[in-house]
């Protein structure tokens, strides 16, 4: 079945940086698009960035645009979120997600928390 595992979130200062990742199993990882959301507490899900299977393509929300770059390794079924410039609006738990046929399948989320 397909798993999604977050892991590398933490309590970091404004203007730190952290790298998220996500491994993945159970389905052709290289064959997908891959998504980081996030969900701040209060706040709908939204879409952070996304990296097609090319491993070339990627989008940003306007939001974090120069500050987090999305990449992948398809030789480990990983997706990484580098985010830096870090702000306290970036506190959020953070997800990976994958959109296989017509099902969407999450991560458990990793909490980000940015506070001096």
């Amino acid at each position: 079945q397909v798993q999604l595992v977050e892991s590398g979130g933490g309590l970091v200062q404004p203007g730190g940086s952290l790298r998220l990742s996500c491994v993945a199993s159970g389905f052709t990882f290289s064959r997908y698009m891959m998504n980081w959301y996030r969900q701040a507490p209060g706040k709908e899900r939204e879409l952070v960035a996304r990296i097609f299977s090319d491993s070339r393509t990627t989008n940003y929300a306007d939001s974090v645009k120069g500050r987090f770059t999305i990449s992948r390794d398809n030789a480990k079924n990983t997706v990484y979120l580098q985010i830096g410039s870090l702000k306290t609006e970036d506190t959020a738990v953070y997800y990976c997600n994958a959109k296989i046929g017509r099902s969407d399948y999450w991560g458990q989320g990793t909490q980000v928390t940015v506070s001096s």
